[in-house]
């Protein structure tokens, strides 16, 4: 099948590779040229792992083409992706809409057949409803439907999770678009993925729901954490005790120093603001967002206990600095606020992440980046675990507790066992377990 994706974003570009994977010909469009031709040169704008090797396959198969003539890319295109950022807006909290309606009025004055216009982008509910209003004011001679296809998909494992999904959310009632979708992913049914037909206003709030709730379960157990910190348990057993209930599920039950990323922050904000525009507020999700922000100033209280209660002049080195592993993303990182605070009380930062420094740069000042977990420790007084990269899982400890100036390690991820650590000597402090 003929497919145009516009948006050669994060989700544009896992979402047209994959496509093409399956044997389609996509066309990745977008309105950012050097963003065009360093794909045309084969270079990734963002870290993703099995991407590079992805886009380099299909294009050398002239299946996936990238470009910024949106009119070529639709001549021949049964579906068009809208794929393009929905960032929260400034000032008020409500998803920023522009370059979706953009794209719709570009597509109004591009296709020449019956399209199926699908939005990828993570949107409010109703936004098809408009989205479709501005193609059929502007194009009222237009052979077109409107469906909402929302992306599940998971920074790190977003190739994974497009093969193999958990589902497949579709938002028409259109007949001739339910054909046209189901083609389109028919490659996935050996995979036996469930293909969910929904109304489109259902398919849109459903991923803002799915968001809503995985993030109340992280700050349900990161608060958890907190009491088990005060009365002596360990909730990480906790976490088990309750994960092994198939009502509830063991996915999301890691306590830590709170979400991040560039869904779950703006995605519940943007769920509280239209619950708020129709009288039906979410005071449950409210409240996990406020809980969440106040979390990772919180971490930073650990640390500075950690050390006595000060970090005036002292040297705290952070590992990990991306929002979650295996990505460079940084997006209302936790660190970003750890940091933040440690700096308010003094601290100097010297901070290693094996992919996201050039990320950090862009959003966080006075710090010292370097080269590996070692030179992050090197006269550190104090090491503190933020991310949970596979390379801080094995780290040489003897070496590490030799390179610092004070013995103390605050993980915030869990990642090491607290018997351990004394054993070898750290003043050792992680969350919810004493």
């Amino acid at each position: 099948m003929q497919v145009a994706m516009i948006g050669a974003g994060y989700v544009g570009l896992v979402s047209g590779a994959c496509f093409s994977d399956f044997g389609h010909r996509v066309t990745c469009v977008d309105t950012d040229t050097a963003k065009i031709a360093a794909l045309k040169g084969g270079e990734i704008p963002i870290y993703e792992p099995g991407l590079s090797e992805l886009v380099a396959t299909n294009v050398a198969a002239e299946r996936l083409f990238f470009t910024t003539d949106l009119a070529g890319a639709l001549e021949e295109a049964e579906a068009v992706f809208i794929a393009v950022g929905t960032p929260s807006r400034r000032g008020d909290g409500h998803a920023d809409l522009s370059y979706v309606y953009q794209a719709a009025r570009d597509i109004a004055r591009a296709i020449r057949r019956y399209t199926v216009v699908v939005t990828k982008s993570t949107v409010p509910v109703g936004t098809g409803d408009e989205v479709e209003r501005i193609i059929r004011e502007l194009r009222p001679d237009a052979e077109f439907a409107v469906v909402s296809n929302p992306e599940f998909l998971r920074e790190g494992a977003a190739i994974t999770d497009f093969k193999r999904p958990d589902r497949i959310v579709v938002g028409t009632e259109d007949e001739r678009a339910k054909q046209v979708m189901t083609d389109l992913y028919r490659p996935l049914y050996l995979n036996q993925a469930p293909l969910l037909f929904t109304s489109r206003r259902t398919a849109e709030l459903t991923k803002y729901a799915a968001n809503a709730f995985l993030a109340t379960k992280i700050t349900f157990i990161n608060e958890i954490a907190d009491l088990c910190e005060k009365v002596g348990g360990n909730v990480q057993d906790v976490a088990r005790g309750i994960g092994l209930d198939n009502r509830i599920g063991s996915k999301f039950l890691h306590a830590g120093p709170g979400y991040g990323g560039s869904c779950f922050p703006k995605d519940t904000l943007a769920l509280i603001k239209t619950a708020q525009d129709h009288g039906a507020p979410t005071r449950i999700v409210e409240t996990v967002v406020a809980v969440n922000d106040q979390r990772k100033r919180a971490m930073a209280r650990k640390v500075i206990q950690a050390l006595g209660g000060s970090v005036r002049g002292r040297t705290v080195g952070i590992l990990g600095l991306t929002f979650k592993p295996n990505t460079d993303d940084m997006r209302d990182a936790p660190s970003i606020a750890i940091i933040t605070a440690l700096q308010d009380a003094g601290a100097i930062v010297r901070a290693h992440d094996p992919e996201g420094v050039e990320q950090a740069r862009l959003v966080l000042s006075d710090v010292t980046y370097v080269d590996s977990p070692y030179e992050a420790a090197t006269g550190a007084d104090a090491l503190v675990i933020v991310t949970e990269w596979d390379a801080f899982r094995a780290l040489d400890l003897k070496r590490i507790r030799a390179l610092m100036g004070q013995p103390v390690v605050v993980d915030l991820r869990n990642i090491y066992r607290s018997n351990e650590m004394a054993a070898l000597g750290f003043d050792y402090s992680s969350v919810g377990r004493i």
